[in-house]
């Protein structure tokens, strides 16, 4: 096995290791996000704790299991385009291994410390945070340029869907609250629960159906996030296993090596001539592909060597096309422009993928994460938001914004924080409920908030100068 990876005794360990620590982060993330879609049905008292934790357990593993069906594997391309994993392969072995294991510590380190404090803080946050610390600090070192090691593009992208999903999530709990309590004719709904007793039936399978629903939007979106951590490491420690899609058969190379014609083709016609210096240069990388898997007819009879090479062209490729549609340089009509769209995703085919193992494992470690240490957070939510305890229609309509929320950014590859969703969609019922918020806690919470992305950056940077000592 370690022979078809192209790697020593020594380096298989490592990458073990590495493995086992991000399975562990997933982990981690499955205890300290748990509370998000349990909090309510424990509160409104429609789940005893243990069964509502097993099918959040369940609808987690789902999640992740099901999300490529779903809308494919975007979120966990996104979170790989964050730190270029070139960065792991051209600067050796010793400081892929630093960069690697610097992020995941300071992601396992602050989750486990703010649920330690019942803090519910963003695991989207910490991953996203420590990626982009080990980045910039291998940027602070001598012949780089600071900035230089992040996708800084991806990182605004993805840093205005993590501020925006919360404020949305605020708004929507709040105005959809304001309708229920305004039309509806079922008083017991903004109530809370008497004593242990459940709720009616109806609004007791709503409640649990919102609780899956979140349970499962979870996976989707977090899951995804675990897998591009591990893909990340995959191919930085062992690019010539996984820089490209091992068990590719010879069609999808074929298709490979004829889009990659047809896109010379479409740039030769249709680059103007502001772009013509660009389409050169994707015409160049698309014939180093072409040239590479000429008569291959898997991927491993691609040299060894020569396989994250092939996955650098593909990617600088597509890249180069990417800038030129946004720039107008090809002058494409609408059905050019949707042509051009398959032929780019038909080249990515062989780089963007993730396999199934993978996916087991990771939704395996959320699945099980669940089961544990749910109960400090949830008690955070439950009790200490607002000002007095959830009604049947707030814990609903919480939920029901948080999964839709979710769910809609999966569908675009936008990594979302389902902790900072939900518990801005609660003190949104809260304010529409006119219960008032529990000033402390909103501060701690917002201070979680706020500190987390500076926080991980400064803690990864930290700790991957740190390691560059010792490796």
């Amino acid at each position: 096995m370690l022979s078809d990876l192209n790697m020593s005794v020594s380096g298989g360990v490592l990458l073990a290791v590495c493995l086992m620590v991000a399975l562990g982060f997933e982990f981690a993330n499955g205890f300290h996000d748990t509370a998000n879609a349990v909090a309510t049905v424990i509160y409104t008292n429609s789940l005893p704790p243990k069964v509502a934790v097993a099918l959040s357990g369940c609808f987690n593993f789902a999640g992740v299991m099901l999300s490529s069906m779903l809308g494919g594997i975007a979120v966990a391309l996104g979170i790989i385009k964050l730190l270029p994993v070139e960065l792991l392969v051209s600067s050796g072995a010793g400081v892929g291994l630093a960069m690697v294991l610097a992020l995941l510590c300071s992601a396992i380190l602050w989750n486990v410390g703010t649920w330690y404090l019942g803090l519910p803080a963003s695991s989207s946050h910490t991953l996203i945070g420590a990626i982009v610390g080990v980045g910039l600090a291998h940027s602070l070192t001598p012949g780089h340029t600071f900035g230089d090691g992040v996708n800084l593009a991806k990182v605004g992208e993805i840093g205005a869907s993590l501020l925006v999903s919360p404020l949305f999530g605020f708004g929507a709990a709040f105005g959809l609250l304001w309708l229920v309590r305004r039309y509806t004719k079922n008083a017991a709904l903004n109530e809370p629960p008497k004593g242990a007793a459940p709720p009616p039936k109806g609004t007791r399978s709503l409640l649990v159906f919102t609780s899956c629903a979140v349970s499962f939007a979870h996976g989707q979106n977090d899951g995804q996030k675990g897998v591009g951590l591990v893909m990340l490491i995959l191919m930085g420690l062992a690019p010539a296993g996984f820089a490209l899609q091992r068990d590719a058969n010879g069609d999808s190379i074929t298709g490979t090596v004829a889009v990659c014609q047809t896109l010379e083709s479409t740039l030769t016609q249709h680059a103007d001539a502001a772009g013509a210096k660009e389409a050169e240069k994707v015409k160049s990388e698309l014939a180093k592909v072409r040239a590479h898997l000429n008569g291959k007819v898997r991927v491993a009879d691609i040299a060894p060597g020569e396989r994250f090479s092939v996955r650098q062209e593909i990617l600088l490729a597509d890249s180069g096309i990417e800038k030129l549609v946004k720039r107008g340089n090809l002058g494409l009509s609408g059905a050019e422009k949707d042509a051009l769209a398959k032929d780019r995703k038909t080249l990515r085919k062989l780089t963007d993928y993730a396999p199934w193992w993978v996916m087991f494992a990771i939704a395996l470690a959320l699945g099980v994460g669940t089961l544990v240490g749910w109960k400090r957070i949830v008690v955070t939510i439950g009790e200490k938001i607002g000002r007095s305890h959830l009604t049947y229609a707030q814990g609903a309509t919480a939920e029901l914004v948080a999964a839709s929320t979710i769910i809609l950014a999966s569908r675009f590859g936008l990594p979302v924080s389902t902790t900072h969703v939900l518990s801005s969609g609660v003190a949104g019922t809260m304010v529409a409920q006119k219960s008032g918020l529990n000033p402390d806690t909103v501060r701690k919470i917002a201070a979680a908030w706020l500190l987390t992305l500076p926080a991980t950056i400064l803690l990864s940077g930290g700790l991957f100068l740190l390691f560059r000592l010792f490796v």
